[in-house]
């Protein structure tokens, strides 16, 4: 009897294990990338995350190197992530529509070339307008966190367990790559040559992505329009995701502030230079705890999970506040920062997978773009509120302001989760009557 030609839309399955290989595979994650591909994927894309905490940092050292101005590199820099918050979206509209390989290896490479750009408009002194539209140009950089993510969905769909380790081993990611990233970059500059960072940077994201793009088998398949298929809706317009989008917000000014308010109680206590290890050291916790959160098997509903992630944040984000208020020791707050950012991965881990719930259907990179760009507004709202603080109000103060926006990402995920279960309740109150 002819069998069933296979479905090229449906994930890869895994291959058949006997009991011993089973036994073998009791880590979590070892079964993740038992999946065919995945190992191969994510190499890539490990490769073309980490200049995303290089390009900022390069950026500021070889344009404030060379015009002796740290606010021009400043102002290069917010262009650019302003111009990213509006062209983001676009892009990974775009990648739902038309496919991850087709869309991000064009869109990688006009980034690239935004970058290389900006290197040889500072080593040769043209003018500072070349500066904002060469940084602009690298908007174009897909979002690869994004586009990860939306190839664990498609291979483990109906896997809620196996999603939740992906999405977990994703947000470590992340957080290594931004605490590698800047350390690299700011070796590459100094050692080297002003413009290595963002040189080396340009090199590995191309790489990345190119090697990213080649594992055809594991992209998600593209969601095409036909002429009589309907107008896809915005992901904005999807149920539950604004309310979500502003979490993340609030989350993102977290962020922010902490960094901030880090560097500036670093160079207040005389020691500069160690506001850079101190932060790293909360990125470690981050990451550690998102490995250690992705190996349980979390129960309860995913809405009380990001409650109990969030109340967990803000109640963290009160100790560096607490180490500096009653220490002033820079190794203790080291330690609470350490502690405070195993808080911060579970946070984002359940929040992500909130955003894989509710994006419609074909619209996951944008859905996640969206909540990426939300957490890079927060980011920049953050670090606006921590440096107002700590120029107006001292350097201890200055974290205040991660312990506000942590209780205000707690009081809109309440809000948010109350009005998602007032809304799941209301049609089985009205259908009521008519079983009875």
């Amino acid at each position: 009897m002819p069998q069933a030609p296979a479905d090229p839309a449906a994930p890869p399955a895994a291959p058949p294990t006997s009991d011993s290989a089973r036994a073998h595979t009791r880590n979590p994650y070892a079964r993740l990338f038992a999946i065919p591909g995945a190992a191969a994927f994510t190499v890539g894309n490990l490769i073309a995350r980490l200049p995303m905490g290089m390009f900022s940092v390069s950026a500021v050292i070889m344009i404030a190197g060379a015009r002796d101005s740290y606010a021009l590199a400043g102002a290069v820099t917010a262009t650019g992530l302003a111009a990213t918050a509006v062209v983001a979206p676009w892009t990974a509209r775009l990648v739902d529509r038309h496919g991850q390989a087709r869309v991000a290896v064009p869109a990688t490479a006009l980034a690239v070339l935004g970058s290389l750009s900006l290197l040889l408009c500072v080593r040769f002194g043209a003018p500072d307008w070349t500066l904002f539209a060469s940084y602009a140009a690298t908007a174009t950089t897909p979002n690869i966190g994004g586009m990860s993510r939306a190839r664990w969905s498609h291979l483990l769909k109906g896997r809620p367990d196996a999603l939740h380790t992906a999405n977990s081993f994703e947000q470590a990611a992340d957080e290594l790559c931004f605490m590698l990233g800047p350390v690299l970059a700011a070796f590459l500059c100094g050692s080297l040559f002003p413009q290595a960072g963002t040189l080396v940077g340009a090199v590995l994201l191309l790489t990345g992505v190119l090697l990213f793009a080649a594992q055809r088998a594991t992209e998600p398949p593209p969601q095409r329009r036909t002429s009589g298929s309907p107008k896809a809706k915005s992901p904005l317009r999807a149920r539950g995701m604004p309310a979500l989008l502003v979490v993340f917000l609030a989350t993102g000014a977290v962020f922010g502030s902490l960094e901030v308010a880090t560097l500036a109680y670093a160079d207040a206590q005389g020691h500069k230079a160690a506001g850079g290890v101190i932060l790293a050291l909360q990125a470690a916790g981050s990451c550690a705890a998102g490995l250690v959160y992705g190996a349980l098997r979390p129960s309860g509903p995913l809405d009380r999970r990001h409650l109990w992630c969030g109340a967990a944040m803000a109640a963290l984000m009160t100790l560096p506040l607490l180490a500096v208020a009653a220490t002033g020791s820079l190794v203790v707050l080291a330690g609470a920062l350490l502690v405070a950012g195993m808080a911060t991965a579970p946070t984002m881990v359940t929040g992500m997978t909130l955003v894989q719930r509710y994006a419609p259907e074909g619209q996951l990179n944008e859905a996640m773009t969206l909540a990426v760009t939300g957490l890079l507004g927060g980011i920049a709202c953050g670090a606006a509120g921590g440096g107002w603080a700590v120029e107006h109000l001292g350097s201890t103060a200055g974290y205040t302001v991660p312990v506000a926006a942590a209780l205000c990402a707690l009081l809109l995920s309440t809000a948010r989760a109350c009005a998602t279960s007032t809304r799941a309740r209301r049609p089985a109150r009205t259908r009521a009557p008519h079983g009875a």
